[in-house]
């Protein structure tokens, strides 16, 4: 009876750590479908006394996004496993070793394997994304976000973004961006503004990474903290709190300003009026105010291709 007793007791711990787990792991993916909306609401109460709509949802990822902190580069020395967890320490760029994080994140919208540990830091990279409207290409930062562009080559290699649509596009000073990256915005399927799980905006790959590069960033000491000015052109990753980055990442059309916790790991060298072709067809819809939903001129991404020159 002793051991029958035990036996139950483990399972019950069992069945509330699993709960725990899938709880978790739901916040996290709705945390992510405005992973960088709260973080502008917050900067545009600082600049100018601006009354903002906040942008909510209900992430990326509706929970609150964490307040923002200030960031710091993916791990050089952990290994890419399961159990390790992204590295809050700043190292030196080019990294050798990157560390993705797989516990506690919610499952890959699109099946991906982790990208490997050991990423070719001293490659130069290029990215040309087809788009029904055009390509977008891309110089890749590699030695300044080794393991962001690691990442990022290892998913668009996989087909991992392949006919998905940019399931965002923001013109709410002062931010100007369009956001892409999640395979629950699916190409054949018209976007709307919906909130929850699975909805556009709420992927990524099953694994998170820290954040880099951001220490190049020109910032400026305000109240509320530091922030920066992501120039057009930039391409930088969408989380939903520093060092969550997983697939969404947004583009840059016009100088925008944010705290300084958004990895820039690319710069746009051609396709920048077709972002703002895009920003100035407005939105099919909104979350929660004007300026700030599903782009109305629909952006498909038939594919991503990379060239190591």
């Amino acid at each position: 009876m002793a051991g029958s007793r035990e036996r139950e007791r483990r399972r019950a711990r069992e069945r509330f750590e699993k709960q725990r787990e899938a709880r978790l792991a739901r916040q996290r993916t709705l945390r992510k479908r405005f992973g960088i909306g709260v973080a502008v609401v917050c900067v545009l109460g600082l600049i100018g006394g601006i009354t903002a709509v906040v942008l909510g949802g209900s992430t990326p990822k509706a929970a609150t996004k964490p307040k923002a902190t200030a960031s710091a580069s993916a791990s050089a020395s952990a290994s890419a496993t399961p159990s390790a967890s992204a590295s809050a320490a700043p190292v030196a760029e080019p990294a050798t070793h990157c560390t993705y994080t797989t516990a506690g994140v919610a499952p890959a919208a699109k099946s991906v394997s982790v990208p490997p540990a050991t990423p070719n830091y001293k490659a130069a990279y290029t990215a040309s994304i087809n788009t029904n409207l055009g390509d977008i290409k891309i110089n890749l930062l590699n030695s300044k976000a080794t393991c962001t562009v690691n990442s990022f080559v290892h998913l668009a290699s996989a087909g991992y973004f392949n006919a998905s649509q940019c399931h965002r596009v923001t013109a709410t000073n002062p931010l100007y961006v369009l956001q892409c990256g999640d395979p629950y915005a699916k190409a054949s399927e018209k976007l709307s503004c919906a909130q929850g799980a699975n909805a556009p905006g709420t992927g990524g790959p099953g694994y998170e990474f820290a954040n880099e590069n951001t220490t190049s960033l020109q910032t400026t000491q305000t109240s509320g903290g530091p922030t920066a000015t992501y120039a057009a052109g930039t391409v930088a990753m969408a989380n939903s709190g520093v060092n969550t980055n997983g697939s969404q990442f947004f583009l840059v059309y016009k100088n925008s300003t944010l705290p300084p916790d958004y990895t820039p790991f690319g710069t746009i060298t051609s396709g920048l009026d077709i972002l703002q072709k895009v920003a100035n067809a407005g939105t099919s819809c909104t979350y929660q105010g004007p300026g700030d939903g599903a782009p109305k001129e629909k952006v498909v991404i038939n594919s991503v291709t990379i060239k190591q020159n």
